[in-house]
């Protein structure tokens, strides 16, 4: 497939990268700051917090599918993953293009968005500690990160665009395990931890499940 990785250098997307290459893949990267991306067909700088339509639309015409790994690492870069992604779906609309797989977090299915201002109180997978203690912690400590994937998540729900938003909890940079769980619409009981190789390895797998299209999907160790 031809595909087309955004945040190309962060932990998930160089994971991507490097997965989609030893499965075959073409893989055209984009990156602020490609240095250090080898073996891919075609590397694209492009800053998706000020994101230049015409390079988005040069890194995506002929793409089979996009995939994602944007998002805000620090408070202060809260912003980049709603702007960026509303960047890359304009950017396939104009090129036709209509696959897409994004990465988001697991709080967010009780997050309040633009588009879902009451969101449910708890998510069905979640259990009792996180229900009232690390999912609350979390949303007071990085609340302008979730309001960024908030953006995020919205941009594609409206897009019309072929889309899957993977909801990974806590990520670690342990090695590829290729034994996680996942579930349709809601986070996985007792699922605290999963590394980014893992996190990438099922977005990668996402693109042969059309049963994951429009779908929100949680994963964990």
């Amino acid at each position: 497939m031809q595909l087309t990785i955004f945040a190309a250098t962060g932990g998930i997307g160089r994971q991507l990268v490097e997965q989609a290459l030893v499965e075959g893949h073409d893989v055209t990267a984009v990156a602020r700051n490609p240095r250090g991306l080898g073996g891919v067909a075609r590397v694209v700088t492009a800053d998706l917090s000020a994101p230049d339509p015409a390079v988005l639309r040069d890194a995506v015409a002929g793409a089979d599918a996009v995939l994602s790994g944007l998002g805000p690492r620090t408070r202060a870069e809260a912003g980049v993953a709603g702007t960026g992604t509303r960047a890359i779906a304009a950017a396939m609309h104009d090129t036709g293009v209509r696959r897409i797989v994004v990465v988001s977090a697991a709080p967010m299915g009780t997050f309040p968005t633009p588009a879902n201002p009451r969101p449910p109180r708890f998510d069905p997978g979640d259990g009792f500690f996180m229900r009232h203690l690390f999912a609350p912690f979390a949303k007071a400590s990085f609340r302008p990160v979730y309001e960024d994937l908030a953006v995020l998540e919205d941009v594609l729900r409206d897009s019309g665009l072929d889309w899957t938003i993977v909801r990974p909890p806590r990520l670690t940079d342990k090695p590829l395990t290729g034994v996680y769980r996942t579930a349709h619409g809601r986070n996985i009981r007792g699922g605290w931890l999963v590394p980014r190789a893992d996190v990438a390895h099922y977005m990668l797998r996402t693109l042969r499940d059309p049963g994951t299209v429009k779908q929100i999907m949680g994963i964990a160790t």
